[in-house]
């Protein structure tokens, strides 16, 4: 079966690849992911604040606030970093010799100050593709979400003055309008969206007065939120989509690709069980396609998405109300 498919103009032999994590920390890590089979290498991410520490002082002047040292907790540490930003350069630059595949650098930051011209550094180191991982909570009251959608669009903008790469956005699922949104960023340059950013909550350690940071991995209960977005943006939309969270079985993959995605992405099922599980789903999707008489990866993709319902905002109404009453004692 061919499984072949195109991300961000890039043309891949499937649709699975590992999403930014530790995967790619080194070239060892890398060669195992792409032994087993990944279309495409995607970096761990570097932060905004890495990028700018040493101009703003940022992490430096947070820890000096000794006043709040158990808000501080909350904060990460300079040396809590896997990587600079003068190594990430490098780290792309040995990724893209040590592989054939796609490499696709990480960027995540909320604002569109002048770390962006890092982008320009990372074309330069040889990147494929750029994710950009714009993870924002909205903590001020008087902060509106249009302020919030402008502020992930300008990015883009910006991004899109300095660069030919193309660029994949992360979104969180917490957005009030996401298909306009979606529309947004795509008329801003983005040339993929990638669904969704998970929300990892810190927990609080009330004897040791301390933020407690817990890594919780996802399942495919977590496939659900994923799906629903990519029925609705697939069918409306040109730009790719990947799905990011809740792909563990070949079931979830397939139910991904129904949804809409172009490609998928997995950490969780391969930091379980290793990075073969990618070439495990692939084997798996092509024989289940085989199976179901499917001639093609593209007769699949997008085939319950919404824009197979005439009315797709009764049809969500419709089955919400179906869902509150599925519930039986």
């Amino acid at each position: 079966m061919d499984l072949r498919t195109r991300y961000l103009g890039l043309d891949l032999a499937h649709p699975f690849m590992p999403g930014a994590s530790p995967l790619a920390d080194d070239l060892d890590h890398v060669k195992r992911v792409e032994d087993a089979g990944a279309s495409a290498i995607v970096l761990r991410s570097l932060f905004e604040e890495q990028i700018t520490r040493e101009k703003a002082r940022t992490l430096e002047d947070i820890e000096s606030q000794q006043n709040f040292a158990e808000a501080n907790t909350f904060l990460p540490k300079p040396d809590e970093f896997h990587v600079g930003p003068v190594e990430y350069l490098e780290q792309i630059r040995k990724v893209k010799a040590a592989v054939k595949v796609p490499v696709i650098a990480s960027l995540n930051g909320t604002t569109s100050e002048g770390w962006l011209s890092y982008a320009g550094l990372i074309q330069q180191a040889g990147a494929d593709a750029l994710e950009l991982n714009v993870y924002h909570v909205a903590t001020d009251p008087e902060e509106t979400p249009d302020h919030v959608d402008s502020r992930i669009v300008n990015i883009v903008t910006e991004l899109k003055k300095s660069i030919q790469l193309p660029v994949a956005v992360k979104l969180s699922p917490f957005h009030s309008a996401m298909a306009h949104l979606a529309r947004r960023l795509e008329r801003a340059g983005a040339s993929g969206l990638v669904l969704f950013n998970r929300f990892y909550q810190p927990d609080i350690d009330p004897e040791a007065l301390e933020a407690v940071p817990r890594l919780v991995l996802s399942d495919s209960h977590e496939l659900l939120l994923r799906l629903r977005w990519l029925a609705v943006l697939s069918g409306g939309s040109p730009v790719s989509l990947a799905c990011s969270g809740g792909v563990h079985t070949t079931l979830d993959a397939i139910k991904a690709l129904m949804a809409g995605a172009t490609v998928v992405q997995m950490v969780s099922a391969l930091l379980h069980h290793g990075p073969f599980r990618i070439a495990t789903v692939r084997e798996e999707v092509g024989r289940w396609l085989e199976q179901h008489e499917y001639e093609s990866l593209d007769q699949l993709r997008g085939s319950m998405n919404l824009a197979r319902c005439p009315d797709p905002a009764a049809f969500e109404r419709a089955n919400y109300m179906r869902i509150l009453q599925s519930w039986r004692d």
